[in-house]
């Protein structure tokens, strides 16, 4: 897909989700103060956007849902371009970490499908990715994995730590985002982990 025009861009990371009214959009960008060349352009990309927004949300685009069966985890993989997985187990508190950054993720990052599954439904796909590790995040292009995120592995400035932000970024190297939408101001809203928490967590090996 064509890089979106700043402007665009930032206009329907704004949005933070809800592109309801292309209206409103359109007069933010209308209300901006230059008057150059590329105002009908910019209009032009922005409904283009708008209506790729509304198309991926009608296909579940946008949400951190959570998939009981591995076939139809295989289906979806498969079938759409950009998707990431989270591999879990639900008595896991590092995977609840996990769980936290991904759904504050999943309404920005509407271009990727990002789910969940509990590696007791997928018995199979565990055997098949050797996972042995969790949590265990894996990103896939095409149906292809594409990076893997082992326990915390990669993420922030020491093994136990990280942001949103962190991950978005290692997300965006993996080629599922198409660009950093969490701000600053996002973080500073979002919950944080206290050390006594951090000190609580169980060693993530599991098989």
């Amino acid at each position: 897909m064509p890089q979106l025009d700043s402007k665009v861009a930032a206009i329907i990371d704004r949005a933070k989700g809800d592109e309801s009214d292309e209206d409103a959009l359109i007069a933010e960008l209308e209300n901006d103060s230059e008057l150059d060349a590329f105002r009908e352009q910019r209009r032009q990309q922005l409904h283009a956007e708008f209506e790729r927004a509304q198309q991926l949300r009608n296909r579940a685009h946008g949400t951190y849902a959570e998939v009981k069966d591995e076939k139809q985890l295989m289906d979806i993989t498969t079938s759409t371009k950009l998707c990431v997985v989270h591999f879990f187990k639900s008595d896991f508190h590092r995977c609840s970490i996990m769980d936290t950054h991904l759904e504050a993720l999943a309404p920005a990052h509407y271009e990727a499908r990002i789910l969940r599954i509990n590696v007791d439904n997928c018995p199979f796909l565990v055997t098949k990715l050797k996972i042995q590790v969790l949590p265990c995040v894996i990103a896939f292009l095409d149906g292809i994995g594409a990076d893997r995120i082992i326990g915390f592995e990669g993420l922030g400035r020491t093994p136990d730590n990280f942001t949103t932000r962190d991950l978005e970024a290692r997300l965006l190297r993996a080629g599922v985002f198409e660009r950093q939408k969490v701000t600053k101001e996002d973080e500073r809203q979002a919950p944080r982990r206290t050390r006594a928490a951090q000190e609580d967590e169980d060693d993530d090996d599991w098989d």
